[in-house]
This record gives structure tokens, sequence and C-alpha cells, in this order.
């Protein structure tokens, strides 16, 4: 019988893994270990299968394509799938965001960013957020603050990256509402900007809209519409991270259609192309036409097996139904965490937009409690859920359901949350 333990030596250990599970199968909101043991998947690898695993459509597209061709690089020749999967997604994108580089992953995106931005405005500091995860390259490591282990033994990374505070109530001072939060935060960007960083030095500010791996942190609209508002005073182009929380995750489309708030650079990823790893990074034919050709490239970026599974992922979206089902589910899984709030003290928190959601585990006297989070992860997993933590502190418990998620799949992880809350 396979055994992880027999490979860990084939594996570098700098890949923390969650578990110790070899996965044989799945489907929808189910995953199957070599030794037939069904789990409920409320990760969904990290928000990627936004219509759960093997989605039928996807599957027989993702067979079809591979049928007739896998690569042949995307810059030697064009493929049908990729030129289709452009235009879906061009007409799809907030504002004129409607020129496109692929590649594949969220980091390849982030870094492809950063370098467009620096090339079209002729400037090279960058503003990122305390508490954001755009990835562990080093150009996106150098503007990732959820952590300082991500930077751990790396430094001196890619210079001039500034950061502000996200206004999330881990990274602004203790007591604060909402509304003096985004006050706090504005109040220290512009601050940078005075005292540190001169505005026209600087190429663009880049944050994630709703932060992922910081702890599902939806800022208010002001806090963003006036993020925009100091990038247009100062010639600023603003980039918005929305690989994890684009694709329908937050109840529409993009998540920054709910704050009225159009990027002029949007990276996405994760849920583009049904599990197959793809990135994209989207922006307006006018930016995009200020990158010299062949200054940046890849070679698996745009695979056609990819982009025709992003196609049947991006067909599932037309009819309306699976936003609404993203708010419908999302609304009835928020009631049912603050049920459990009121229930269960260590519950301090829950927080989210759509089906991003998220709780957050804390001690009596109020302090983070990654410990406890630990020990109900442990819970879950005993009783056949898989689960993920986030949040700077790494008390937090994220909700990545796939977007088509059934009431009876959600009492369900609820049901096995609180038995391993009750069995502490």
């Amino acid at each position: 019988m396979m055994k992880f333990e027999d490979y860990k030596k084939y594996l570098s250990p700098v890949f923390a893994k969650q578990t110790d599970l070899i996965a044989k199968s799945a489907s929808g909101c189910y995953l199957t270990d070599i030794n037939g043991e069904k789990y409920l998947d409320f990760v969904q690898g990290i928000a990627v299968n936004a219509l759960g695993h093997n989605y039928p459509t996807v599957v027989k597209a993702i067979q079809e394509q591979a049928g007739n061709l896998v690569n042949a690089s995307f810059n030697l020749v064009n493929y049908e799938s990729t030129l289709t999967l452009a235009k879906k997604l061009s007409e799809l994108a907030p504002g004129n965001l409607s020129s496109i580089f692929f590649s594949n992953g969220g980091a390849e995106a982030t870094d492809s960013a950063l370098k467009l931005a620096m090339s079209y405005s002729g400037r090279s500091a960058v503003i990122a957020f305390m508490g954001s995860f755009h990835g562990r390259t080093v150009g996106a490591t150098a503007i990732t603050g959820s952590n300082s282990k991500y930077r751990k033994h790396y430094n001196p990374l890619m210079g001039n990256v500034y950061f502000a505070p996200y206004p999330g109530k881990d990274l602004c001072p203790a007591g604060m509402t909402e509304e003096e939060r985004t006050d706090y935060a504005l109040f220290e960007l512009n601050k940078l900007l005075k005292y540190v960083v001169y505005p026209e030095d600087v190429a663009c500010i880049y944050m994630e809209p709703v932060m992922g791996e910081g702890g599902y942190v939806v800022p208010s609209k002001k806090f963003v519409q006036s993020v925009r508002e100091i990038c247009d005073k100062h010639g600023i182009l603003l980039i918005f991270d929305e690989i994890q929380c684009g694709y329908g995750r937050t109840g529409k489309m993009w998540a920054s259609q709910n704050f009225d708030v159009v990027p002029d650079i949007m990276t996405v990823g994760k849920a583009i192309a049904g599990g197959l790893p793809m990135s994209a990074v989207i922006s307006t034919p006018e930016i995009m036409d200020k990158w010299p050709v062949g200054t940046h490239g890849t070679t698996f970026g745009g695979n056609p097996c990819a982009a025709a599974a992003g196609c049947a992922v991006l067909k599932e979206f037309e009819d309306g139904t699976l936003i609404e089902n993203v708010n419908k589910m999302g609304a009835y899984l928020k009631e049912k965490l603050f049920a459990l709030k009121e229930k269960y003290p260590c519950i301090s928190d829950v927080r989210g937009i759509g089906l991003m959601v998220a709780i957050e585990f804390s001690h009596e006297d109020g302090s983070p409690a990654p410990d406890i989070w630990a020990k109900v992860k442990k819970g879950c997993l005993e009783r056949h859920m898989l689960t993920l933590n986030c949040g700077v502190n790494g008390n937090g418990m994220r909700f990545a359901t796939p977007l088509n998620v059934k009431k009876e799949e959600i009492d369900e992880g609820l049901a096995i949350l609180e038995a391993s809350i009750q069995a502490l």
C-alpha cells in the first residue's frame, strides 16, 4: 500500500503539506484518497475549482483539446481555444480592460503586472499593503505583506517597495470601527506619499480588492474608491489582484464591481481554467501597447488545453445562475456561521462576501488562537473534511467551496465543523 511517508524523502520539505493524504479521484465537492476514503473538500485547490472537481464539461473540453494539440508554444503559433478565451475575457472584464497576457500561475501574473506597470509609467516604485499576499516569486514576494516568514533569508528582494496598512482589524489599532480603520489606512497611505516615496516615482498601487490569504477581509467602498482617487491624482496605475477574489467568488464576476471601481491592470488566476494552471494579466490596449515587444514572455502561457478548460468554465457563467447561487449560498453560509459564533465564544469573527467567507478563532482574552484553529482543523480532517486557514495570525478558517455548492453540502461541512469545535 502506498504511503506518503515512503515518498517524503523525494520531495523538498520547503513545500508545506497540509495533510498526508494521497488523492486518487474527485467529483464536485468531494475528494477520494487511495484508500477509498471520501472527504468533503471545502478548499477546492484554494478556490481553484470554481465548479467543483472534475466538472463534466470542463473535463470534456480538456480531453477534446488534448486529443488535437497539447502545446506548440503560443509565441510560435496561435491556438483557437486561447484566442476564444481572450475574446470572452475581454468582453467580461470591467471598463476598457480588453488586452490580455496569459501566464501559468498567480505569482507569475503578479511579476508580469509589475513589469507592465513599470514599463508603461517609466517609474519604478510600488506601493502594496500589509496583510497582502501576491505569490512567492522574487517580485511577488517583495510586495507580499501577510507574513514576514515569506521574506526570511531572501532579502534584498526587488527594491523600491513600500507598504501601507490595509483596513483590516488585525492591521489597524485595536478597537477601531470599520470607518475608523478606513480613515486610518487612508491617512497612512497619504502620509507614505508625503514623507517617504514621491508620488511621481510610483508606478502602481498593488492591492487585493478583497484580501485573500490575509484573512478574507472586505474593505469599505470608501477605502477602495479613495485609493482609486489617489492613483488618478498622481498618475499612478491601480492594479487589482483578483486571483483569488475574482471569477464570481464575491457574488459578482469581479470583486472590483462590489466597489464600483475599475483598475488599470487586473490579474486573474486560480478559477480561470477549471483546475489547470493558468493566469492572466488584463489591461487596456493603451497600457499594453506601450509594453515593448519581447521584453516579457512565457513558454507555457496560453496553453490550449488550459484555454479550452477556461472557455468551458466561462460557459457556466452565461445564464447568471452560478452567480445567483454564490449570493444565495453565501448568505446562507454566513447566517449559519453567525449562529455558531453566538454558540461558541472561541469564534470571534465572521466576515466575507459571496462565497469568500471566513471565521476567526480567539482566546477568551481576545488574543488570536491559531492553536485552537489547529485542533479544529485536525478534528475536521478526522471527520473527513479538508480545510485551510487564513489571516495574518493564522487563526482564521476560510470557506472556499465551489461556486455551485449545494445547501446540503454546506450543512454537512458545518456539522463537521461544529462537531470538531465541540470535541475541544
